[in-house]
């Protein structure tokens, strides 16, 4: 775990700024970006929609960390000996009825920009808004936590790929676009690589704790090969995309994210101890954000 002063000594907003961790935040910001980039590029760019899908995808994010914070505190998940980002019901900062009202809130915010998006758009988008925020509880909490059931990385493909692209551009188009999922695919892929070092960081710690994600179930050497699959499906898509759906030129920019997988690759390939895949965390959670904006720029220029 990180060093950090002891809970008396964090003020308020550094203590919800441990909790909600705002690094983390680009995994619900890039889909929107990429799939307003895609709207404009087809002529049906709504601000406000637009609008009201981020802030929605942002408050689900901080509704699903907080979620994972206290579940996992709760469940018996995290534990002293846990490497990576602090978590506050743990380490005794925020008590876990705080940390869960702030879910509940995060969640609640969420929902009230579904309403305006539901008036805006229709049922379609009712039912991806009540199925994201229960997914978004259901991560680590409820009966059959996705994340101990090793279906986090099927969730976070899905959610914060396709359906978050794909129900940005639906709000603002009024209508279904294979574009979108096919941009989808590949931010949820990068979303999910994300996941994988995650998992893969803390494999030992969850095993012992009962925490059966994917990372646990099929072992380090096919979570390493995951995390390289899940690149080399973000890269196919602007080139499939060019190639096969006649996107602009100007989206193959996206494929910046080679060069700058390079590092992370290395890391998660060849790390000895959980805490060297520390660094590659921060560097997939760049790659999710220059992707997102390198391919919604390329179609905004297009």
């Amino acid at each position: 775990m990180e060093a950090l002063a002891s809970p008396s000594e964090i003020s308020r907003i550094r203590a919800w700024l441990l909790a909600i961790r705002p690094k983390t935040l680009i995994a619900g910001v890039a889909p929107v970006i990429a799939g307003t980039g895609l709207a404009v590029y087809h002529g049906v760019f709504t601000f406000f929609p637009a609008l009201a899908a981020l802030v929605g995808a942002i408050c689900i994010q901080i509704g699903t960390n907080l979620g994972n914070d206290y579940y996992d505190f709760v469940r018996g998940g995290d534990t002293e000996d846990r490497i990576g980002p602090v978590r506050v019901t743990q380490a005794g900062i925020l008590a876990p009825a705080i940390v869960r009202a702030g879910m509940v809130k995060a969640l609640g915010l969420a929902m009230i920009a579904g309403i305006y998006l539901v008036w805006v758009a229709g049922l379609p988008i009712l039912w991806i808004g009540l199925a994201s925020i229960a997914c978004a509880v259901l991560y680590t909490g409820g009966p059959f936590p996705l994340a101990y059931h090793g279906l986090g990385d099927l969730f976070v493909f899905i959610f914060f790929g396709l359906v978050a692209v794909g129900g940005t551009y639906y709000v603002q188009g009024l209508s279904w676009s294979v574009d979108a999922f096919v941009v989808g695919s590949g931010i949820g892929a990068l979303s999910t690589a994300l996941i994988v070092v995650n998992n893969l960081r803390d494999i030992d710690t969850d095993s012992r704790a009962g925490k059966r994600t994917l990372a646990v179930r099929i072992g380090p050497t096919l979570s390493k090969l995951e995390y390289l699959l899940m690149l080399s499906i973000s890269i196919s898509v602007p080139l499939f995309g060019w190639i096969v759906l006649d996107w602009p030129v100007a989206v193959l920019c996206s494929l910046l994210v080679i060069p700058l997988s390079v590092s992370p690759v290395k890391k998660v390939i060849g790390h000895a101890e959980a805490r060297d895949l520390l660094p590659a965390l921060a560097e997939t959670a760049q790659l999710v954000g220059v992707y997102g904006l390198a391919i919604a720029a390329g179609f905004a220029l297009g």
